[in-house]
C-alpha cells in the first residue's frame, strides 16, 4: 500500500471540526527510533528507517523534490525487503546488522496518537514528546493501491483539509522539526539535498 498524507499543525477548533462525526478508532502511545548514518545516507534520499516498538519499517519517497501538496510513501515493513533495500544480510538480528552496516539511533520520541475515521480519511492527531520539546502535528491520509490514485488522493486529501477550515501551509514533521530544534547540522544537510524545504 502507498501512503498519501498531508500534515496540519491545529488548534482546538480545528481538531473538534476534524473529528466532529468521524469514528474514533483508538489511542496508542508508541516510541519510535530513528536511524541513519553518520553522513546522512539515508535521510539525504528522504527514506526514513524506524523501529517502532520493536518493529523495523522503512519509509521509501515516491514524491520528488519539495514542491509537493502531500507526501507520498512506500511503507516496507516485512524485515526481509528492508534487508534487501539496504542490502543487509539476510539473517541474524536486523539491529546487529544494522550497526554493523554504519547505521545508528539519531532521534527517539515518544508519540500519543489518538486515530480517527472520517470517510474515507484516517486522521491521526499526535503529541510528540523528544525530552527537549513537545510537538502536536495532526494528518490526514489516504492508503491507495497504485501510483497512478496518487494525484487523485492529494487532490481529495486538500478538498477534504478545506471543507474543514484547516490552514493549507507548508508543516515540518515531527522528525524534521526535531532536526532543525536539536540536529541543524543534520537538518541542513536535508535542505541542502533537497529533502527539506526550510521555513
Amino acid at each position: 500500500m502507498i501512503e498519501v498524507e498531508k500534515k496540519f499543525i491545529l488548534n482546538e477548533q480545528d481538531k473538534e471540526r476534524l473529528t466532529k462525526n468521524a469514528d474514533f478508532l483508538n489511542e496508542r502511545v508508541f516510541t519510535d527510533i530513528y536511524y541513519d548514518t553518520e553522513i546522512f545516507s539515508l535521510t539525504s534520499n528522504d527514506k526514513w528507517l524506524r523501529s517502532r516498538e520493536g518493529k523495523f519499517e522503512l519509509k521509501l519517497p515516491l514524491h520528488e523534490g519539495t514542491d509537493r501538496l502531500a507526501d507520498q510513501y512506500d511503507e516496507l515493513e516485512d524485515e526481509q525487503k528492508i534487508r534487501e533495500s539496504l542490502n543487509l544480510s539476510p539473517n541474524g538480528s536486523v539491529a546487529d546488522d544494522l550497526a554493523k552496516a554504519g547505521y545508528f539511533p539519531f532521534c527517539t520520541c515518544k508519540t500519543t496518537r489518538k486515530k480517527y475515521k472520517k470517510e474515507p480519511f484516517i486522521i491521526d492527531l499526535d503529541i510528540v514528546n523528544f525530552h527537549d520539546f513537545i510537538y502536536n502535528i495532526g494528518e490526514v491520509e489516504l492508503m491507495v493501491k497504485e501510483k497512478s490514485e496518487i494525484e487523485s488522493a492529494i487532490e481529495k486529501i486538500m478538498n477534504f483539509a478545506k471543507s474543514q477550515n484547516l490552514t493549507i501551509a507548508p508543516v515540518r514533521g515531527k522528525i524534521i522539526e526535531y532536526l532543525k530544534r536539536v540536529k541543524p547540522n543534520h537538518y541542513q544537510a536535508l535542505v541542502q539535498a533537497n529533502v527539506v524545504k526550510d521555513f
